[in-house]
């Protein structure tokens, strides 16, 4: 039976969420369980990600939608790409973010 880099002959490691060392952003760690074995892998959150479904779920996301006159926002959805450390995540997501007042327009110089 092969022994991998890290010494461990475990296969079947389960890995909780990316826990930053201080606030809700930056480095941090992930802990690791696999029979009666466990550890700790190093991990980071962006400190803009602020997304309620988490870090380790990767989306694939459409182009944002038009504004919206009632809400004043504009969404799009993203399909479930890749779920990471084996994590529990939803297979389709909704984000919003206000609509832009200005309009944006490339100025040239003189």
């Amino acid at each position: 039976e092969k022994t991998k880099k890290d010494g461990s002959k475990c296969e079947d490691w389960r890995w909780g969420p990316c826990v930053p060392n201080s606030k809700d952003c930056g480095l941090g760690y992930r802990e690791g369980t696999c029979k009666d074995e466990s550890k700790k892998l190093k991990c980071k959150i962006p400190c803009n990600w602020k997304k309620k479904f988490g870090a380790d779920c990767k989306y694939k996301f459409e182009s944002w939608g038009g504004c919206s006159a009632q809400t004043g926002l504009k969404t799009r959805s993203g399909i479930l790409k890749k779920a990471l450390y084996n994590a529990q995540c939803e297979e389709t997501v909704h984000v919003t973010k206000p609509c832009s007042s200005k309009i944006k327009a490339k100025s040239k110089g003189q």
